[in-house]
């Protein structure tokens, strides 16, 4: 249905796991299926609806090795599986609303990367070759104080960084990603991806739409999107989803006609995103 409303078919899937549900080849091998690369949103707590005090996922906890089986188990299962996947551990870590933010759960300054660093040597230990390793924030708006440099656990342990950055009041697509962006790259070079992204309803989200693409052709050190097809019924907290109007949908399409194709996994070519 995205892909018909879209004019393509996707090339890159996500989808979320918590720290209670295992590695899932089923989802891995259906995201293949459709020609698409999986992005897994790894997010070390039992549920969303236990909110940000879930004391067990603290990072210390993660970081003296008390989810060591788990993690070893997942990476395990992920070596032996050898489909190439991204993977998106503790993502936004620099907002609150997480239980693996430093200003929440009773963590404190400097435990994310250590947590980080100690999930990644896991899987170095493990000999997995197979894993994209993406540290994803979010975009600076509402957290402008919270500096990213202190959360960046170092380029040998992260491939590629992403953002999460919906368009709320925005008129342009660089209004939304640039400030983070222009501070991420004072410490790393690594290529983005952006990992979540949708446009609030209002008379100009066609025209915002339309701007993203835009923007995106002028930074090459952007690689791909995923854009947040959800309505509020679906679970979005507004309708993000570019097909909400056929004018956005129409914008949609015609932006993803302007990028330049790449090689899905067996060799059709699609745009990213």
């Amino acid at each position: 249905m995205v892909a018909q409303r879209a004019g393509v078919r996707p090339n890159l899937l996500e989808y979320f796991a918590k720290w209670t549900e295992d590695y899932r080849r089923d989802a891995v091998d259906a995201t293949y299926q459709q020609g698409a690369v999986p992005l897994l949103t790894w997010e070390p707590w039992g549920s969303g609806a236990a909110g940000t005090e879930q004391p067990q996922y603290a990072l210390a906890e993660i970081s003296d090795g008390r989810h060591d089986a788990y993690i070893r188990r997942f990476a395990d299962d992920i070596k032996a599986h050898g489909r190439p996947v991204i993977l998106r551990f503790a993502h936004e870590m620099n907002g609150t609303w997480f239980p693996w933010a430093e200003r929440r759960n009773g963590n404190s300054a400097g435990e994310y990367v250590e947590a980080w660093r100690h999930v990644h040597d896991i899987f170095t230990e493990a000999g997995v070759r197979n894993v994209v390793w993406q540290w994803s924030p979010n975009i600076l708006r509402t957290v402008e104080k919270v500096r990213l440099q202190p959360l960046y656990p170092g380029d040998e342990y992260v491939d590629i960084i992403g953002l999460s950055g919906y368009r709320k009041h925005e008129m342009r697509a660089a209004d939304v990603f640039e400030p983070a962006l222009k501070e991420m790259r004072t410490f790393t070079r690594r290529p983005v991806l952006i990992a979540e992204t949708g446009a609030r309803p209002g008379d100009d989200k066609a025209l915002w739409i339309a701007d993203f693409f835009t923007w995106l052709r002028g930074r090459p050190d952007v690689i791909g999107f995923v854009w947040f097809e959800r309505s509020i019924e679906q679970g979005g907290k507004e309708d993000w989803r570019f097909a909400e109007t056929a004018e956005t949908q129409s914008a949609f399409r015609g932006g993803l006609a302007g990028l330049e194709l790449a090689d899905a996994p067996g060799g059709e070519p699609i745009p990213s995103g």
